[in-house]
């Protein structure tokens, strides 16, 4: 224990008997931790930021889809169908997901108008939350009412306010006129940094009960695709093997796949990895420098066993281990390497926050850096390793320096 510090007393003060080169020396190492580090906490911030959005927009969302083999042998899902699946654990809720465009003309002028066909658990599927009246109900789709929901935006598009409850629209679709009665009005969450619910250009749309469009579209009885709601602290993967089972057993086709699966859980895992894959790469290419801080380091205890040969072999006629020699320079090189992460670090935690202000501020968006401690830890050890590594080949070359050489030399 003794030897190692005074090891590491020696090796401070060589380094500190020259400052400006150490300091340069060090320079590599400090941009190529700065740099990895502050790139892997934008990376890590982004990818919170829009996993939790995502998920706050439709987490645990899960999408049944009949399989173009299925729609060619006549199997669809039925309310039946939606019934059965509601009464599954961890199922909040299902709709079908259907939809038709028609026309409308009001007082601002003609509009034209998307009929989204759902079941009464339209409102937590959409993720709305409701700002006047209420959202249509399960009597109203078992009895096939003509009653509709509007978000507030649409409603003043359509009609200068929102406080249209009980007003109706007369929609025109496919030759046919139907008036719907408005019964409530929703409104959208905020626009996330990633995730936007409203959008320049959107198609005002109503929303209504599947079983009222059989003047239109003359079938109400089978979906091509349903959308559920599960439980966020469940897996959605294993909700969703649960209902593909459920509808192979009802439709008596198992190992057929007529039954396709797309959760929101899906998309995250999908995004997640181009992310990942695109922070490794950047990083990697950030960490380019630290190898050429790496040959730095190598390069100035070169030369440093250069300058020392008298030193070396003075220390060694009087009985220095070649070990000890050895051990002194790799003391030096991981020290100047682990001064040189820390400063890193603190470096590129700063970037990391001052680069993510400067997007949320020009950008108008909330992003946090993502800083964990086990990648400061990695980065600590990196920088270690670098100095060990790229100071091996010095250091031995100071110690096989023969005393009677070293001392001739100068």
């Amino acid at each position: 224990m003794g030897n190692i510090v005074e090891y590491v007393k020696m090796a401070i003060q060589n380094i500190l008997a020259n400052k400006g080169r150490s300091f340069l020396t060090m320079l590599g190492i400090i941009i190529g931790i700065a740099s990895v580090i502050a790139i892997v906490s934008i990376g890590e911030g982004t990818k919170n930021q829009m996993n939790s959005e995502i998920n706050d927009a439709g987490g645990g969302q899960i999408a049944i889809n009949c399989s173009t083999d299925a729609m060619n042998q006549d199997v669809y899902m039925t309310p039946e169908d939606l019934d059965a699946i509601r009464e599954i654990k961890g199922v909040e809720g299902v709709t079908g997901t259907d939809s038709v465009t028609g026309d409308t003309v009001t007082g601002k002028g003609e509009f034209q108008i998307n009929l989204s066909m759902e079941t009464q658990d339209g409102q937590l599927l959409n993720n709305y939350s409701m700002k006047r009246g209420s959202y249509f109900t399960e009597a109203d789709v078992t009895e096939g009412r003509n009653v509709c929901v509007i978000s507030d935006s649409d409603a003043k598009r359509l009609f200068g306010s929102d406080d249209v409850v009980g007003m109706d629209i007369d929609v025109q679709c496919l030759n046919l006129t139907k008036s719907f009665r408005i019964v409530g009005v929703t409104t959208h969450k905020e626009n996330g940094t990633f995730v936007s619910y409203t959008y320049e250009g959107m198609p005002v749309t109503i929303n209504v009960p599947y079983t009222t469009m059989n003047e239109f579209t003359g079938v109400s009885d089978y979906f091509f695709s349903v959308t559920m709601q599960a439980d966020k602290s469940l897996n959605s993967q294993d909700v969703a093997d649960k209902v593909v089972k459920l509808m192979e057993k009802r439709h008596q086709c198992a190992g057929k796949d007529y039954f396709q699966v797309q959760s929101f859980q899906d998309i995250m895992s999908s995004m997640n990895q181009m992310l990942d894959m695109v922070t490794a790469f950047i990083s990697f290419v950030a960490g380019i420098s630290l190898l050429v801080g790496g040959i730095g380091v190598m390069n100035i205890m070169l030369v440093s066993v250069t300058e020392r040969t008298r030193e070396i072999g003075i220390r060694k006629s009087l009985g220095a281990k070649t070990s000890s020699i050895m051990m002194q320079f790799l003391a030096e090189s991981a020290i100047l390497t682990v001064i040189g992460g820390i400063i890193g670090i603190i470096l590129g935690i700063a970037g990391g926050f001052g680069i993510c202000s400067v997007i949320s501020s020009s950008q108008g968006m909330t992003l946090t850096p993502g800083i964990s401690v086990s990648t400061i830890l990695i980065a600590t050890a990196f920088s270690c390793a670098v100095g060990i590594f790229f100071g091996i080949y010095p250091a031995k070359k100071a110690a096989s320096l023969s005393p009677i050489e070293a001392l001739r030399r100068n």
